[in-house]
């Protein structure tokens, strides 16, 4: 088969406007990078101009080309990201680059905006995949592997149409640069949007807490509940020593002590390490985080379901134990050598 052509969707909070830049490259871009070179060559599809730092590090993963999408001038830029223009940008870019593959990180607006771009084209479409690989030996049909029904199986699905479209949850892949860097060239690609065009009323962002990783795509994540009663402190202390992302369940957001939360119907986030703090274990929360490779369950309730799901359980008050963890990891840091 000829080398294919992987596509990776690069996004950022500054792609709202066409004259905005892209400063940042996220950790779950870098990890699609790395799976892509190991399909085939890699070029980077994005909204909004690459800076000079993220042409070098998109360079340093060995990324051939970078195409930015130039929508035209009547949609509005709050528009930019809702599902039928970012649809329209990635079926647009597919057919004109003629990509074998899709790469796009696995979000809501991500999933959702791929799924019609998969429509659009025909294409095979796979949600929240693990891996990917060729059939065989580098041959077709695409094989995409995935955690299903709550963390309780893993499949295998075979993607027999081309192009094929996947997005990939965060932290499934160890991100890794290239053996060679290259040189990309950035390149425009015209997309064309049908009407009726899309009209954003309002759009609030909300400010990125820079001293914290994203749970979406956070290594670490720990996890306040309803048991931590209000205080998020030791929760908050204990992930800044671990270098993570601090999340909540529903009861703890919707008592108010936190703004967002992780669940069915909330943040989805698949880390190399969760700790669940005063956290029950609903069947709601743990649709959120099934996926964890490790589950630390930290609950003075030995009969707590996410017990049951937890590879370690510490039984006591968290209290007590969260910041006896925190200060033990401070320590170690300290250390000659930690």
């Amino acid at each position: 088969m000829p080398n294919p052509t992987i596509l990776v969707f690069l996004d950022g909070p500054d792609a709202t406007s066409a004259s905005a830049q892209l400063t940042e490259v996220r950790p779950a871009v870098l990890e699609l990078l790395t799976l892509g070179r190991a399909l085939g060559r890699v070029d980077v599809l994005t909204m909004a101009a690459p800076s000079v730092p993220v042409l070098a590090t998109l360079g340093a993963y060995g990324v051939q080309n970078v195409h930015q999408a130039q929508l035209p001038m009547s949609v509005p830029p709050l528009a930019r990201r809702v599902t039928p223009i970012l649809a329209a940008v990635f079926a647009d870019a597919v057919r004109r680059i003629d990509a074998d593959v899709l790469l796009v990180p696995s979000s809501y607006a991500g999933r959702e905006a791929a799924a019609v771009a998969a429509a659009r084209l025909g294409a095979g479409f796979v949600a929240d995949a693990s891996g990917l690989t060729w059939t065989g030996d580098g041959e077709r049909p695409l094989r995409a592997a995935k955690r299903v029904l709550g963390g309780t199986w893993d499949t295998v699905s075979t993607i027999a149409s081309d192009p094929a479209i996947v997005t990939v949850r965060a932290n499934a892949i160890t991100s890794k640069p290239a053996a060679t860097a290259t040189h990309p060239d950035v390149w425009p690609v015209p997309i064309e949007v049908a009407p009726p065009l899309v009209t954003v009323a309002s759009r609030t962002v909300k400010d990125r807490d820079h001293g914290r990783p994203r749970p979406q795509e956070a290594a670490t994540v720990v996890v306040g509940g309803r048991g931590v009663n209000g205080d998020f402190g030791p929760v908050a202390d204990l992930a800044d020593a671990l270098g993570g992302a601090v999340g909540a369940t529903r009861d703890a957001a919707f008592e108010g002590w936190f703004d967002s939360y992780i669940g069915q119907t909330g943040i989805v986030v698949s880390p190399r390490l969760y700790i669940g703090a005063g956290v029950s274990g609903a069947p709601h929360h743990a649709v959120g985080m099934s996926s964890s490779q490790v589950i630390v369950a930290v609950n003075n309730d030995a009969d707590a379901p996410l017990i049951e799901m937890a590879d370690l359980a510490v039984i006591g008050d968290l209290a007590d134990i969260l910041p006896q963890a925190a200060a033990t990891i401070y320590a170690h840091k300290t250390k000659p050598g930690g």
